[in-house]
């Protein structure tokens, strides 16, 4: 057995390295770990009281954002005092691409809002699912 390791060590260091890869994205709990698609993302605020909230900086929410969602940028998620203060709520988060979403997803659920998570695709997805869109120089934060 030795012997065998010794003489595949290049073989087994590569398997280990793309098994790491494979893992990281759900480790890191990015976009891809534990998004939803538009349907059940609606499913989730019409039938669990799921919150709709908009991770894109102020500017962004204005020009365009799913309908009923609520804006806390990005930067100030963890420290908001707009999160609900129910845990265990669904949050799901969005974005224009699902990438700050994701990111955010990971933040609230290392906070303990367990069913925390993100649209796959982001603003996009939820535009091309004909779904409410919201366009108001006016949002407020």
């Amino acid at each position: 057995m030795l012997k065998f390791l010794l003489d595949n060590w290049l073989l087994i260091a590569m398997a280990c390295v793309s098994g790491g890869m494979l893992l990281w994205p759900h480790l890191r709990g990015g976009a891809g770990a534990g998004a939803v698609n538009v349907a059940e993302a609606v499913r989730l605020i019409n039938r669990e009281k799921g919150v709709l909230i908009d991770v894109s900086e102020p500017n962004e929410f204005a020009s365009a954002h799913a309908g009923g969602s609520k804006n806390i940028p990005f930067g100030q998620i963890e420290s908001s005092k707009d999160l609900p203060s129910n845990k265990a709520l669904p949050i799901i988060l969005v974005c224009p691409s699902g990438a700050r979403a994701g990111r955010a997803a990971g933040l609230l659920r290392a906070k303990g809002y367990e069913k925390a998570t993100s649209l796959a695709g982001g603003l996009t997805a939820w535009r091309e699912a004909n779904l409410p869109m919201d366009k108001a120089s006016s949002a407020t934060a």
